[in-house]
C-alpha cells in the first residue's frame, strides 16, 4: 500500500470510528447499524471489512475511541476552569455535571451514554467498557483533595454517572437541571471543602 494510500485508509478508518463512536452514545450498542455508520462517515457499506473484521470489532474500537475523546475532552476544558481558579476536583465536577454535557449525547461520556448495554454485550465489548469506567475512576481519582477516603474515586464516578444519565432521561424540562445541579451541590459540600488540598 502506497503512503498516500495508507493515509487515506487511515483517514477513513478514522472518520468511521468518529461516526461509530457518536452513533454508540446515541442509540447504545444494540443500536448501531453498519450500514448507518458508514453512511454517516460518508462511505459505502461495501467498505466495511477493509477496516473491520465485524460489527463486534468495530464497536469495540468505536467505544475505545468514544473513551479516549470524552476523556481529552473533559481534561480540556477542566485545564480551562483550572486556570480560571477552580480546584481540580470543582472542574471536574463542574464540567461533567454540566448542561451541555447532559445535552451532548453524541459527544459525552460514553460509560453514562452505553453503561446499562454492557452487561448485556460480547465480551469483548464488556472488557472496553471496564477500561473506560477504570479511565473515569482515575480521572476522579487525580482531581480528588488529597485527603479524600479511601476508596471516594468509585463512589464519586458513581455519582457522576449516574447524576447525567438521571437528568438526560429527566431532560431539561422534566427536572434533569436540578438532578445536576443538586448532585454538584453535594459533592462540592463533600469533597471540596475550604482547606482541601488537591
Amino acid at each position: 500500500m502506497s503512503a498516500s494510500r495508507s493515509t487515506r485508509h487511515q483517514q477513513s478508518h478514522e472518520r468511521i470510528l468518529d461516526a461509530a463512536a457518536r452513533a454508540v452514545r446515541r442509540a447504545g450498542v444494540a443500536g448501531v447499524g453498519v450500514a448507518e455508520v458508514m453512511k454517516e462517515a460518508g462511505l459505502t457499506h461495501g467498505g466495511f471489512y477493509a477496516h473491520f473484521d465485524s460489527r463486534d470489532t468495530l464497536l469495540a474500537e468505536a467505544l475505545e475511541h468514544a473513551g479516549s475523546q470524552s476523556n481529552a475532552r473533559v481534561r480540556e476544558r477542566m485545564r480551562a476552569r483550572t486556570d480560571a481558579g477552580d480546584s481540580p476536583f470543582r472542574a471536574l465536577v463542574g464540567e461533567y455535571l454540566s448542561e451541555p454535557h447532559m445535552d451532548a449525547l453524541e459527544l459525552g461520556c460514553p460509560v453514562a451514554a452505553s453503561g446499562s448495554d454492557m452487561q448485556r454485550s460480547q465480551a469483548v465489548l464488556r472488557e472496553v467498557a471496564k477500561r473506560s469506567v477504570r479511565g473515569l475512576a482515575t480521572l476522579v481519582a487525580e482531581a480528588l483533595p488529597v485527603a479524600s477516603p479511601p476508596d471516594s474515586a468509585w463512589a464519586v464516578a458513581a455519582a457522576l454517572v449516574g447524576a447525567l444519565q438521571l437528568a438526560r432521561i429527566l431532560g431539561r424540562e422534566g427536572g434533569g437541571n436540578d438532578v445536576l445541579r443538586a448532585c454538584r451541590e453535594t459533592l462540592l459540600a463533600q469533597y471540596d471543602r475550604p482547606g482541601s488540598t488537591a
